[in-house]
């Protein structure tokens, strides 16, 4: 079958470029011998008796799976051309290439509780902005003498403008590495989370602030333990991050949705920072809002209401960052299952998966976010609980709630897992998200996907970056406190809550734009779940790459 080369480009091509001359040799000399096996024949000998590997030979895998029967709806329709209902040679849409079966809308509870959550988002917004509108007369110019002394104000406001702008810059340059300098980007990652995370337990301890240096110090330790232990695994995960470039270069609109979804992330971010100084504003005892608009002020009100649209902040952002994943999901599906086909890659498949990701699959993304919305909700209290530990010299406090939020973190982490593929399964198949995670699961465990999720460090690489731009947006909430030193925050009674939400800001927003990289590869690895063989055989030179940088994929991926 015919099989238009990706051009590779980047500091990749010269990682495998030796290896790719003996399989160009190989491919003129043995063209009747299967290609997969051929890549490890050459390289290994063979760790089991002859009369097993002349057994291999005939089967290209060592360890066979019977066929075995998955609760799954039957595969899209990609390799069959539906009835036509154009003129001959005519590309077909996404819709046709992956039809969704009747139900078409799942979990609408899901999207309707989120939908009421952002109604009133906006409901405490608009009558919080109203109060702290009335304040605006007793504020100050700059950012030195710029509102009440009591909470936050316009102080904060810029400070938060400041974050924002650090946070976006940040995160689109770092994108920007990863896409031209594949390899390099993992270690460049590495390196500098571990000599920022250094770098910053240095300054609180000349600071004085014993607690989070120490904190800041165990955690770069421990990035320097996991890095090291990394090491063997990355050209693996450059020869994945490299396809995912590839295909992201070649079809689809892959950055102009990351630019997009950085974008609104962004303007969220900017409309969440002036929430929240205006909820302070309007209704903290004592503040000059309190007489605007009506209402009682009390500092239980303002803590039901940070809560709620914390809460409201992490769900739309959530919401917004899975609508992307499944978005990009679906023009990397497209090239998996049709780009080799005879129809050839669907037309409009960027915004034919938009437009499922916004309608039938809407309730589903809601429901998964909702999950992780939670979580973080939990995890964001320890880390405000945490900082006010540190701030008033109570080690043991702190460390409990860091030993907390590593629990939580582990949580998180396991729905988000869950999250990633399923939703890469319901972009192309369109179901509910309970069963389209689980047979997911099931899917990729009993196909061996799963061990290769465990060699790539594609999201343990771009989660260590978007925690980088978030301890710097925290770092720098912490220098703006302590040179201009605002009245409300006398004592640092603000410090810990306004560093917690600057790093919230700085990391959603990094996450955001990392989003199309990581569906990418979540996409890979579920259709390969699904279809092994369009991979072996319409991709031979990835297959090959894959062979050379992981041998153990032959007896991984279960044909």
């Amino acid at each position: 079958m015919a099989y238009n080369q990706l051009q590779h480009g980047g500091a990749a091509d010269s990682y495998y470029q030796q290896a790719q001359a003996p399989y160009e040799l190989q491919e003129q000399q043995k063209q009747t011998q299967d290609q997969g096996q051929r890549g490890w024949e050459q390289q290994q000998q063979p760790p089991y008796p002859p009369q097993a590997y002349q057994q291999q030979q005939q089967q290209p895998y060592a360890q066979p799976q019977q066929p075995q029967a998955y609760p799954q709806a039957p595969p899209p329709n990609y390799g069959q051309a539906p009835p036509p209902t154009g003129p001959p040679n005519e590309k077909h849409d996404f819709e046709q290439k992956f039809k969704v079966d009747k139900p078409k809308f799942n979990d609408i509870w899901a999207a309707l509780l989120f939908l009421a959550t952002f109604a009133g988002f906006i409901a405490v917004s608009g009558l919080s902005l109203y109060g702290y509108s009335h304040t605006k007369g007793q504020q100050g110019s700059g950012i030195y003498n710029s509102g009440p002394e009591v909470a936050l104000n316009t102080n904060t406001v810029i400070l938060f403008m400041f974050v924002l702008a650090v946070a976006f810059f940040l995160s689109l340059g770092y994108f920007w590495i990863i896409r031209a300098f594949t390899k390099q980007a993992i270690w460049i990652t590495g390196i500098l989370q571990i000599v920022f995370g250094i770098g910053t337990a240095i300054v609180y301890f000349a600071r004085h602030w014993w607690s989070a240096g120490i904190v800041y110090l165990i955690f770069s330790i421990f990035y320097i333990v996991c890095f090291i232990s990394w090491i063997p695994r990355i050209p693996f995960s450059v020869l994945l991050l490299q396809t995912v470039i590839d295909v992201s270069k070649n079809y689809g609109h892959v950055f102009i949705v990351s630019c997009i979804g950085g974008l609104v992330a962004t303007a969220f971010g900017a409309w969440f920072s002036v929430t929240l100084v205006a909820v302070y504003a309007k209704y903290y005892p004592g503040a000059p809002g309190c007489s605007a608009g009506g209402g009682s002020c009390s500092k239980a009100k303002v803590i039901g209401l940070i809560v709620f649209i914390t809460f409201a902040a992490y769900w739309i952002t959530e919401v917004i960052k899975n609508v992307i994943h499944v978005t990009i999901s679906g023009v990397y599906g497209s090239w998996y299952f049709c780009s080799q086909k005879p129809e050839g890659f669907p037309r409009g498949a960027t915004r034919g998966a938009f437009k499922r990701s916004m309608t039938y699959s809407f309730g589903s993304i809601s429901f998964g976010s909702l999950l992780v919305a939670l979580i973080q909700c939990l995890r964001q209290a320890c880390n405000i609980a945490q900082q006010n530990e540190a701030a008033q010299g109570n080690i043991v406090g702190q460390i409990i709630f860091c030993v907390l939020q590593c629990f939580i973190g582990l949580l998180e982490w396991a729905v988000r897992f869950i999250n990633e593929y399923a939703f890469s399964y319901i972009a192309l198949y369109g179901k509910a998200y309970i069963p389209a995670a689980k047979t997911t699961w099931q899917m990729m465990r009993d196909r061996g996907i799963d061990a290769l999720i465990n060699e790539c460090l594609i999201n343990p690489v771009l989660t260590m970056g978007a925690v980088f731009v978030a301890y710097v947006c925290s770092f720098l909430a912490y220098l703006y406190l302590s040179f201009t030193k605002p009245a409300y925050n006398d004592g640092d009674a603000f410090t810990a809550v306004v560093m917690a939400f600057a790093f919230l800001v700085g990391l959603q927003i990094c996450n955001i734009f990392m989003v199309p990289i990581k569906s990418g590869t979540a996409t890979l690895f579920v259709a390969m779940a699904f279809d092994p063989e369009v991979l072996i055989h319409e991709y031979p030179d990835l297959w090959r790459r894959m062979v050379n940088v992981y041998p153990h994929v032959q007896q991984a991926v279960h044909v």
